[in-house]
């Protein structure tokens, strides 16, 4: 079983970094959620990732970075937009692709000549790439296409049989994955909603295409039609669709962004913010899957949420959850 250590000890970065120098793969803590990292320049370490995960090698991987200096050694091109955006939001939850340079392997970028970077804002995600002296390719520390884990306990639970080394930094506190930007075109397209809303990248560099939430890009992970899912079925709802209402000695959950007074008949409910606080909300999107996904449930029922700000986020991640909707 994995190895939990408290990422405040100096001592536990020290033997995250070494594991990640020797080819070892590390669980540890983002602002976003947790990562399942290897050092992206060592192809072979890179591919016990997506073994660990099962992940198919068309997914690429994210590379993070432990400040924007380091950006022109794997990215052969940085425009004005780039510089921007990394200027405002590095650290941060958001990820830009670029193109790439021959450094970065093959396998961490499916393939393709570009690059998905970011630098993460999380205290000990930097002290650890500070001292590991390389770049660390991650993707989410889970099994393909599950629940994202956004506390040291949600890996262990899921991949503790498969890693040495855990690095606990509490909560994840943005909740969602980063938003992923690419700029590796004349068109600035958003691929992936997540921690940084568009509003707030178009305040920056101006309008933005935003890719259809139903069609994947090999150029993002995270863009899959179905994934994000708990193995509970999920329904989502339409904007101003009624409750339904669960057949006699059916056990149905409920998901819903705030409290609400008409739903004794559902077995549990779970309830993303008592005031309907979207940033809230997204911080405890994936526990609260995680949760319903334990209960023995037979099916769960899903409220929308506003697509405005990072609920746009919220929204993307259920879709691909969801059995309907």
């Amino acid at each position: 079983m994995a190895r939990i250590l408290n990422g405040t000890d100096p001592h536990a970065i020290t033997a995250a970094a070494a594991a990640l120098r020797a080819g070892e793969v590390v669980a540890f803590p983002t602002e976003t959620v947790y990562g399942l990292g290897a050092d992206a320049l060592n192809e072979r370490a890179v591919a016990q990732v997506f073994a660990i995960k099962n992940r198919p090698q068309f997914d690429p991987l994210i590379v993070h970075l432990a400040d924007k200096e380091a950006v022109p050694q794997y990215a052969a091109a940085i425009d004005a937009r780039a510089a921007a955006l990394m200027e405002r939001f590095w650290p941060g939850p958001l990820t830009l692709v670029l193109r790439k340079r021959p450094i970065i392997p093959d396998l961490v970028t499916a393939g393709l000549d570009t690059v998905a970077l970011r630098v993460p804002a999380h205290p000990v995600a930097l002290a650890l790439l500070r001292a590991v002296g390389v770049p660390i390719a991650a993707p989410s520390a889970n099994p393909f296409g599950y629940v994202s884990p956004t506390t040291a306990v949600h890996v262990q639970e899921m991949l503790g049989n498969a890693i040495g080394l855990i690095l606990d930094g509490g909560p994840c506190t943005v909740g969602v994955e980063s938003t992923v930007c690419a700029l590796s075109e004349k068109e600035a397209v958003v691929l992936r909603p997540g921690g940084v809303t568009i509003e707030e990248i178009e305040a920056v560099i101006g309008p933005v295409t935003m890719a259809v939430s139903s069609q994947s890009d090999p150029r993002s992970p995270g863009t899959l039609p179905r994934h994000y899912s708990p193995h509970v079925p999920l329904t989502l709802l339409a904007p101003g669709e009624p409750m339904p209402r669960p057949g006699e000695r059916e056990r149905v959950g409920l998901l819903t962004l705030m409290p609400r007074p008409d739903v004794e008949e559902h077995v549990v409910v779970e309830t993303l913010s008592k005031d309907g606080n979207l940033l809230e909300a997204a911080a405890n999107l994936f526990a609260a899957l995680r949760r319903l996904d334990g209960l023995g449930l037979e099916r769960v029922i899903v409220e929308p949420v506003s697509e405005r700000g990072i609920g746009r986020a919220i929204m993307d991640r259920l879709r691909r959850a969801a059995t309907r909707g």
